[in-house]
């Protein structure tokens, strides 16, 4: 027989008025925690009361009702309301929601006190951070939601924080995946995409503290504590329009920049209005750097300047910091430590009486004339400014013979024995070169910028399409004994008979592989490339590389042939013919030095027959064109393809002139002037002018002249037709 199911009795609820209640001694709650009663009064007062009060009629000593009834379960409500009534919010009779249990019921007082409070869940915090942002969203904001749940408006920015990391990893935290500490940490970087590759990055590691995710988060942003941006200025970085990534959890020291490409541009443009206002001085030249290496100021003179007279004032001034000072220190002498108000005073006079040791240099007007100034930050972030260098060719010829010898006296013989002695010593320059890192310095203007001047190609571009001429070299010279066996030699016999001035030559015949530290993406799979390693992969099976013994007898079995073919690929490998940075600070090679690297170069390649178009170089929209401005495009456009066909190129974008140059370059053999031989100028003009006469046919086609022609139709939609009759007539 099925047991019928027992009816569950809920307890009645009523209204009972304030003052017929009391608080029961049954109560479980002793200890203080959460919110205080002032607090709870004050929400009850402005919301109502959400939970009734769990009460029980009082008895008597012989067990009848006295019309009073304890509360076992909400005795902080009740508290809560006493305050309200003995401030006279709340009136001694107003009815109160009460849960009244029976007097003849099992369950004890303080079971329910102790039911009341342990069988109540926590709000998850996250459930907490949505309610906020959705108190936020209905209109309400943070002062309001701080003031209704009393907490500080921070706390409640944090909380909006916390509810604003990506959606995935709030999931993660629902589910007990990572920890209030490391969401935190989520909330340095407000880039949902970057915090979850964080995560997933951590989330299977040892290593996931809070720390760690907010450096992989900051890893590419520049501390506002950085000198650089204490150099700037915050303030004037985020006017600039940069972003600040900001932590509300944890002391950030100001937080992260996070555009360091802009911050550098405003340091270049507050470091070039700086060095101009110096420039005003008359130094030769100003060389500005953010930072400047150890060792800058190798090999240059100093000049010893004088220092600024002090006025009367200033003297007296001095005087009066210096005997304060010394009556401190002989009055506080025989003690082990000053207090705190002596000591602070004593650095305040040193900080006063520094400050008139420091004061600007004289110098001469003619030494200025010949000499120049570093400007650069220093460790804090300040302006520092070094004054009063001067460059061994800046020395005036008396002076260089006198200090360096007669080597040098006599190597200016011939051109410069006409240059009067007047020019010889070197007089204030008619205007300063300001230079950063060796180059004319300039902030710059944005890359996507063309003002249509032709300027020099940059020096990274330089630096690729030198990389392509040196393994193009490098193959040409593997296969060319004679000229490897010559090349050879000339360096040999200048380390041999030259002491001085052999640096930078085109071989490196240690031999010691040059590695080309700047090169395009594709030079690896060109054809040279190609070239240079199947032969090197044919010669490396060959050689027993195991044993010195066993490679001397196969060395000199070689016929004559071979030995030199060998030669030739072991020299290969040390060719240079690279463009590199001039370090002006001694360290690298010297500007004379590339010099004559690249005109050795340029005699290596005229003997090797060097052509960069049959080594498989030519010019596309990712190797050149996309990198270069506009105008250069045009001008090359213009060498291979004529005046006609680089205006008809001029009113296109950027990007849509470098395909098209690409496609109109295919095939014509032109080359920047970096792979040029300087042999085959003349035949490069020859080579223009065909070019030109192909283009003849190609406007004349445009105009409908001719039946067909290689230009498509959008490079003629913004064009008149008058106009492009008049270039086919012309």
């Amino acid at each position: 027989m099925a047991q019928a199911a027992q009816k569950i009795t809920l307890s009645s609820s009523r209204d009972i008025p304030f003052d017929k209640l009391v608080l029961s001694q049954s109560n479980v709650r002793r200890i203080k925690a959460g919110v205080s009663v002032e607090e709870l009064a004050e929400d009850i007062a402005r919301r109502g009361l959400l939970q009734g009060l769990s009460v029980r009629p009082l008895l008597s000593a012989d067990g009848v009702e006295t019309g009073k009834f304890e509360i076992p379960a909400g005795g902080r409500r009740f508290q809560a309301l006493s305050l309200l009534v003995k401030q006279r919010r709340l009136a001694k009779t107003a009815p109160v929601p009460c849960v009244l249990r029976d007097v003849t019921s099992d369950i004890l007082a303080e079971d329910d006190s102790l039911a009341e409070n342990m069988q109540r869940v926590a709000l998850h915090p996250l459930d907490q951070f949505r309610a906020f942002v959705a108190l936020r969203e209905k209109g309400q904001g943070e002062e309001a939601i701080a003031a209704a749940f009393f907490v500080t408006p921070q706390i409640v920015k944090q909380r909006l924080k916390l509810a604003s990391v990506a959606p995935a990893l709030l999931d993660v935290y629902a589910e007990d995946g990572m920890t209030l500490e490391q969401l935190m940490a989520f909330t340095v970087n407000p880039d949902h995409v970057r915090q979850v590759q964080v995560w997933e990055a951590v989330k299977n590691s040892w290593n996931k503290e809070p720390y760690s995710i907010r450096r992989m988060l900051t890893e590419t942003s520049v501390r506002a504590s950085d000198r650089r941006a204490v150099f700037v200025g915050v303030d004037v970085y985020e006017a600039a329009g940069g972003v600040i990534l900001r932590d509300l959890f944890q002391g950030d020291e100001g937080g992260w920049l996070e555009d360091p490409a802009l911050l550098d541009r405003l340091v270049a443009d507050k470091l070039q209005a700086e060095a101009q206002a110096i420039a005003n001085e008359g130094w030769k030249w100003i060389e500005v750097s953010t930072d400047l290496p150890y060792g800058y100021s190798h090999g240059l003179r100093r000049l010893i300047g004088d220092p600024s007279p002090l006025s009367a004032d200033e003297i007296a001034e001095h005087a009066k910091l210096l005997t304060e000072y010394r009556a401190l220190e002989e009055e506080y002498s025989g003690q082990d430590e000053y207090t705190e108000e002596i000591d602070t005073r004593l650095g305040e006079l040193e900080t006063a009486m520094e400050a008139f040791e420091q004061r600007p240099l004289i110098f001469d007007a003619a030494e200025i004339g010949r000499a120049g100034v570093f400007v650069t930050l220093d460790r804090d972030g300040g302006l520092a400014v070094y004054r009063g260098y001067v460059r061994p060719e800046d020395e005036p010829r008396e002076e260089t013979v006198a200090n360096f010898g007669d080597e040098l006296g006599a190597e200016g013989q011939g051109a410069d024995a006409d240059v009067s002695a007047h020019q010889l010593s070197a007089g204030p320059s008619a205007a300063t070169v300001i230079t950063s890192g060796g180059q004319p310095f300039s902030a710059g203007l944005p890359d996507d910028e063309d003002d249509g001047a032709l300027k020099p190609l940059p020096e990274r571009l330089v630096m690729e399409l030198t990389a392509h001429r040196t393994l193009a070299l490098r193959e040409a010279i593997g296969r060319s004994p004679d000229v490897a066996l010559t090349l050879l030699l000339m360096k040999l016999v200048n380390d041999t008979f030259r002491s001085s001035g052999a640096s930078g030559s085109c071989l490196e015949a240690s031999v010691r592989p040059v590695y080309m530290s700047a090169q395009a993406p594709d030079l690896k799979d060109s054809p040279v490339a190609k070239a240079v390693d199947d032969r090197h992969a044919a010669w490396e099976a060959d050689l027993p590389l195991g044993d010195d013994a066993v490679l001397w007898d196969y060395l000199s079995a070689l016929d004559q042939a071979s030995r030199l073919a060998l030669l030739a690929h072991c020299i290969s490998f040390g060719i240079n013919a690279l463009h590199e940075k001039v370090n002006p600070y001694g360290a690298g090679i010297s500007a004379s030095g590339l010099t004559r690297r690249m005109a050795q170069s340029e005699i290596v390649a005229e003997a090797v027959d060097l052509d960069m178009v049959a080594a498989g170089w030519e010019p596309t929209a990712d190797n050149f064109l996309n990198r270069v401005p506009k105008a250069r495009i045009l001008e090359a456009v213009r060498e291979a393809k004529g005046e006609g066909t680089a205006q008809l190129l001029d009113h296109l974008k950027k990007g849509e002139m470098a395909t098209e140059a690409e496609r109109l370059l295919k095939g014509s053999g032109w080359l920047p002037e970096v792979l040029r031989r300087s042999d085959l100028a003349a035949l490069d003009g020859d080579a223009a002018a065909e070019g030109q006469g192909a283009l003849s046919e190609e406007v004349l086609g445009a105009a409908g002249i001719v039946e067909e022609t290689d230009l498509p139709a959008f490079l003629m939609a913004d064009l008149p037709v008058e106009s492009t009759a008049m270039m086919a007539a012309e």
